[in-house]
């Protein structure tokens, strides 16, 4: 339906006579856009000029990264920072972005689909860049929380596989600031109410390091390097609820992502729950009809019911102010 909805958009803005550009193609299926930065980007560098898109609905070369905001016709006062995957070399705006924005608000939530840009696109940050437009973007949606008619203390974070990964770092460094404060913005939390993890990347150590996501992130690195960028390695105590999903035949993302995961938050007394597939492989979004994949959805409404209630009277005890500085377009994840 998505990618229907991607073909028809672009057939109407060619009958026009506008130029059919991924950003033109996006404007025309959610109904507003914020960007992250107000001028240029941290770090400078980067690619010019409009992004590239896919006819499956991925994008790539961002210069201006944004957010795609999708409201609910019946809002529950939640909102969702979802993050597609696309293994940091391109982004699933369509397939894993807009079609969790519209389950998401089925059910009321507010949701933000996030583009950001890419390690790999000559940015002076480097594979800082993601985790910078990530904390930003929190930090925007929570600064016009009212606007969206969204409680700042619900704003959870979805994120799938490598997307997942970068969900998983917010969920776990947030106490560290990725980019040198700009406004009053960036005096708000980038902690996550709760956050969700499919089919994640996580370590990026050995024996972990074929995916996409190790050779844009680290590429040749370290062992310091690759455990500096897992996510496992930034747990705490302080982090938000977890769930997380994953299939047992994945090829692309090992299941022991999750595991490791899994461990990692257990050990930390954090809050966790993982639902495991025996099948679904990778890239199946909200869930892929015929696919034992199509019934984790279920278990994540259930889910929410719980940690999102329940992310509202921990915010007060939990929630922290940033610190003033410091420090499935694509099958391969």
């Amino acid at each position: 339906m998505i990618l229907r909805r991607y073909l028809i958009a672009a057939a109407i803005l060619a009958l026009t006579g506008a130029s059919v550009e991924a950003r033109d193609v996006m404007q025309a299926l959610a109904p507003e856009h914020v960007l992250l930065w107000p001028e240029t980007a941290p770090g400078g560098g980067g690619p010019q000029g409009q992004m590239k898109s896919t006819t499956w609905g991925s994008v790539s070369e961002i210069s201006t990264p944004d957010l795609s905001v999708f409201r609910p016709q019946k809002p529950n006062g939640g909102a969702v920072l979802i993050i597609p995957g696309g293994g940091y070399r391109s982004i699933s705006v369509q397939g894993e972005g807009y079609s969790s924005a519209k389950w998401l608000n089925e059910r009321g939530y507010t949701a933000f689909v996030l583009t950001y840009r890419l390690p790999g696109e000559g940015w002076g940050d480097g594979p800082k860049v993601a985790i910078e437009d990530a904390q930003r973007a929190l930090r925007l949606i929570r600064a016009d929380a009212a606007s969206y008619g969204i409680d700042k203390n619900r704003v959870g974070v979805l994120g799938f596989s490598a997307g997942g990964h970068l969900a998983g770092l917010v969920a776990t460094r947030f106490a560290e600031s990725f980019y040198q404060p700009i406004d009053k913005v960036d005096t708000l939390s980038d902690r996550p109410d709760w956050v969700a993890l499919i089919y994640p990347v996580i370590s990026l150590e050995p024996p972990f390091t074929k995916t996409s996501t190790h050779r844009q992130m680290v590429g040749r690195g370290t062992l310091a390097t690759e455990a500096q960028w897992s996510v496992q390695t930034g747990v705490n105590t302080r982090m938000p609820p977890v769930f997380l999903v994953h299939a047992v035949d994945d090829p692309i993302a090992n299941i022991g992502h999750s595991e490791i995961m899994e461990a990692a938050c257990k050990r930390a007394k954090v809050p966790v729950d993982f639902v495991r597939l025996p099948t679904g492989g990778h890239g199946f979004a909200m869930g892929r009809p015929g696919t034992a994949s199509i019934t984790w959805s279920k278990s994540f409404e259930q889910w929410l019911k719980r940690n999102d209630n329940t992310a509202v009277s921990m915010a007060a005890s939990s929630n922290v102010a940033a610190p003033a500085a410091g420090a499935t377009g694509g099958r391969d994840r």
